[in-house]
């Protein structure tokens, strides 16, 4: 998921005061300070949860069957104009396994991360390890990741196993590339994010190759402050020799609120 915008800019005031006529008055320049440490504050209902093609609750088509909180928060801390330091944790929250298998009541699930990004013109690169807590284990991840500022926003993402925890699959890496086109009306902002994605492993425990490919929907409103209101719907079409689904095909909705400060 959604790690930049660290910087604000500088802006020209005329400073007013007596002068005689025909004399320019005196032009300064005033930097506003800084933002060296920014963050998005997200609270998401899912009705599924996936995880690259692997549908983990087994909603399928079942809409909102197994719905899920998730919230999650993330800070970024400007080290240079050029490179972000980010941190951040996500919880998966639902009453879907008894609480006994769970890491503590109805959290099944915790995830932790830490990551560099750099930035070169229209070119961002990042580096990000994440740590997820689940199962009584820990699945270990690093994330390669490269995106291109353009009217289409194509990324690419090499996600990679390390350490494969209670995630019943093999270490290995999973492939996602995708774009996001968006436009803006007024304050509403939407977008449309289209992923494909496969790998050369049997990353979920069965086979290796075309693992999904999703397409959807995602809409934002400011709301207050810097609150806003997101939501939307993505279609996915999974290969089940990759992830195992019983649902080849289904949609998926989210709503939530998210905070920047």
């Amino acid at each position: 998921m959604n790690n930049t915008n660290m910087f604000t800019f500088a802006a020209m005031s005329m400073i007013a005061g007596s002068a005689l006529a025909g004399t320019p008055e005196p032009v300064v320049m005033e930097t506003e300070p800084v933002k060296y440490v920014s963050g998005t504050l997200d609270l998401s209902y899912n009705t599924h949860f996936i995880s690259y093609g692997l549908d983990v609750w087994g909603a399928g088509t079942d809409f909102g069957t197994d719905a899920t909180f998730n919230p999650s928060v993330n800070l970024d801390f400007a080290v240079t104009d050029d490179l972000t330091l980010s941190v951040g944790t996500w919880f998966d929250i639902n009453d879907n396994l008894p609480t006994t298998d769970s890491v503590g009541g109805q959290i099944q699930e915790v995830d932790f991360w830490a990551g560099l990004g750099y930035s070169m013109g229209a070119h961002s690169f990042s580096v990000t390890y994440q740590a997820w807590v689940y199962g009584g284990s820990t699945e270990d991840i690093i994330d390669l990741g490269y995106a291109y500022d353009h009217w289409l926003n194509p990324s690419f993402l090499a996600h990679i196993r390390v350490g494969e925890g209670a995630s019943g699959g093999e270490d290995g890496v999973f492939f996602v590339f995708g774009v996001e086109p968006g436009k803006e009306y007024d304050k509403l902002s939407i977008s449309f994010p289209v992923a494909l994605a496969f790998t050369p492993n049997d990353f979920h425990g069965y086979d290796s190759g075309f693992g999904y490919a999703s397409a959807g929907a995602q809409v934002s409103y400011p709301i207050y402050g810097g609150w806003a209101v997101n939501g939307g719907l993505t279609g996915y079409y999974t290969n089940d020799d990759v992830t195992g689904n019983a649902d080849e095909a289904f949609i998926t909705g989210n709503i939530g609120l998210s905070l920047d400060f």
